[in-house]
């Protein structure tokens, strides 16, 4: 049964690996985790590969840590954070925070910009520094990985599908775009990619999603994100699309 917290005096005994080479993350989350808990906890130490071997042969586990408390095996890690009652990460499920990271850092870095120029904050040009250094950071997460980047994108981009190349140039083209919308330099080339690759994905998003209600994983942060194709990835391709028309709107 789950429990909130350790009543005072309540001893755990933890069994992780300190080796010269490594030291266990998780055997350091457990004993964190139990300190904090209120725990009194009894850290035994496994230091070589032999004994780590001999402890999980003895107690039939594949893993450690592994935490006792009252003479009872809880397991690993993640198996404390549930008898705790605490929420447990899942790789595999579907998330925002990455993109809303991103989003956030851009922010940022717009008001930073403003702030080292003396420019008035929350300005149009913040916005505009804003809309191109998100296309910077997003750039550089898909460039990480083209490849997977691209795989994933082949998924859902109209233009993509009839011409495989553009998805492996994708993420130079946005590169390059935001780094002279935030440069203020060569808006007669920047404008006409950030329309292109903006545009071509609004209706490619819009379709995949609101059309034929696929459910697809974004490519937007990169191909090894669990951030779901909707709402915010179209709001990606329509900040660049309207950057790129207010860029064409004062150049005329």
């Amino acid at each position: 049964m789950a429990v909130s917290a350790a009543p005072a005096g309540r001893e755990a005994i933890l069994y992780r690996m300190v080796m010269p080479g490594h030291i266990c993350p998780y055997g350091l989350k457990a004993l964190h985790l139990l300190r904090r808990k209120g725990f009194s906890v009894d850290d035994r130490w496994l230091t070589s590969r032999a004994q780590t071997d001999a402890f999980k042969a003895e107690h039939d586990v594949r893993t450690t840590p592994q935490i006792f408390i009252d003479g009872e095996r809880i397991g690993g890690h993640d198996d404390l954070r549930r008898y705790l009652g605490l929420k447990v990460h899942d790789p595999q499920a579907t998330s925002y925070v990455p993109v809303l990271a991103l989003f956030a850092v851009a922010a940022l870095i717009a008001l930073v910009i403003d702030w080292l120029t003396a420019t008035p904050w929350l300005s149009i040009v913040t916005v505009e520094r804003f809309i191109s250094t998100a296309m910077i950071l997003l750039a550089m997460l898909k460039l990480q990985d083209v490849d997977r980047f691209a795989t994933m994108f082949l998924g859902y981009d109209l233009l993509a599908r009839r011409w495989v190349p553009y998805a492996y140039l994708y993420p130079f083209a946005q590169l390059g775009a935001g780094v002279l919308m935030l440069a203020g330099a060569l808006p007669w080339l920047a404008a006409p990619v950030a329309l292109l690759i903006g545009g071509v994905g609004t209706v490619s998003v819009f379709k995949a999603v609101y059309i034929e209600k696929r459910s697809l994983k974004c490519a937007c942060v990169g191909g090894g994100s669990n951030v779901p194709l909707g709402f915010v990835s179209l709001m990606e391709d329509i900040l660049m699309s309207v950057m790129a028309l207010w860029m064409m709107a004062g150049m005329m």
